[in-house]
């Protein structure tokens, strides 16, 4: 009989690439990822592993038995949902990710409404990075997670999960304000129909981005590539009230997001709507989405988003 945590292993092999990444997300070491890998092999019969010096690679075979235990490990999460909504009342620990603009500006207002009609259940919010959230999902560090997208980076498909739309939000170029800057204060309608002339304008200033390896550095990167350009970073902010603070001073440009804009306009920025959008969805692993407490947090999640954004996100 196969033993379905030796499947999640490998599972996480398939999707990580080497035994040293496995254990360092899961909190194994190395040769113990081996040992019970080695394991999964004499139950399975068969080779499972290529060993080619320090690395390994999957088998035929291997890969097959991946598919297989992505559909267990869906089942199983499908098992424990219904076995959740037989109790009695949601209660228990909810370990839930989320991204910075999302935390400030959704779940606030989330937890309050699912502590009035779950007082017994006990989410723990933790700030992941959406890029790294499915590795945590798979790995069981979070339950349910807020996760985001754009039009130039869209989220591919990722084995194991699921995931729900839950609201868009518009993208702003801010740039210094011209004088006088009174003039300029707030969003300005539209940026045209061209958001590559837009860009194209700014091609030529510094630019600052969010730091390499996240989603917002890559849309800002993409962005303008597509305009026909490659930006020249100065700086690498991932707190969007700090790159505001910078255009301000007069430090360079940069792609926003609508909840990243908090607060009165400054008068010595000026954002010009892009004809871009910034996409969030609620992700949790795949046979999850009827277990009450996720269903529970998604519900309150939906109620809370502000009235200029709900609907505005696209299916998902």
């Amino acid at each position: 009989m196969l033993d379905v945590r030796r499947l999640r292993l490998l599972r996480e092999l398939a999707r990580r690439g080497t035994i040293a990444a496995v254990a360092e997300a899961l909190a194994f070491s190395p040769s113990a990822v081996s040992q019970q890998l080695a394991v999964l092999e004499r139950e399975a019969g068969l080779p499972l592993l290529e060993r080619t010096g320090r690395s390994v690679r999957l088998t035929p075979a291997a890969r097959n038995l991946v598919r297989h235990a992505e559909a267990v490990l869906e089942r199983l999460e499908q098992a424990d949902a219904d076995l959740a909504d037989a109790r009695s009342g949601l209660a228990g620990v909810l370990r839930v990710g989320s991204f910075p603009t999302a935390t400030r500006a959704i779940l606030p207002a989330a937890l309050v409404h699912l502590a009035r009609r779950h007082p017994g259940l006990e989410p723990r919010v933790r700030e992941t990075d959406p890029a790294a959230v499915a590795h945590a999902l798979r790995a069981g560090d979070l339950d349910v997670a807020l996760v985001h997208e754009y039009d130039f980076v869209p989220a591919p498909p990722e084995p194991g999960l699921a995931t729900r739309p839950l609201y868009g939000e518009a993208m702003y170029l801010a740039a210094p304000a011209v004088p006088p800057p009174a003039a300029a204060a707030g969003p300005a309608p539209d940026g045209g129909s061209d958001q590559g002339a837009v860009l194209r304008t700014h091609q030529d200033e510094p630019w600052i981005t969010a730091t390499p390896g996240t989603l917002c550095h890559a849309m800002t990167v993409r962005a303008c590539q597509a305009a026909g350009f490659a930006p020249r970073i100065r700086h690498q902010v991932d707190e969007f009230d700090t790159v505001l603070a910078l255009v301000a001073a007069g430090q360079g440009v940069a792609v926003v997001p609508q909840l990243g804009v908090t607060g009165p306009p400054d008068p010595a920025v000026a954002l010009t709507r892009l004809h871009m959008e910034r996409r969030t969805k609620v992700a949790f692993r795949s046979g999850a989405a009827a277990h009450p407490a996720v269903a529970a947090f998604t519900a309150a999640l939906r109620a809370s988003v502000p009235p200029d954004l709900a609907g505005t996100g696209s299916g998902g």
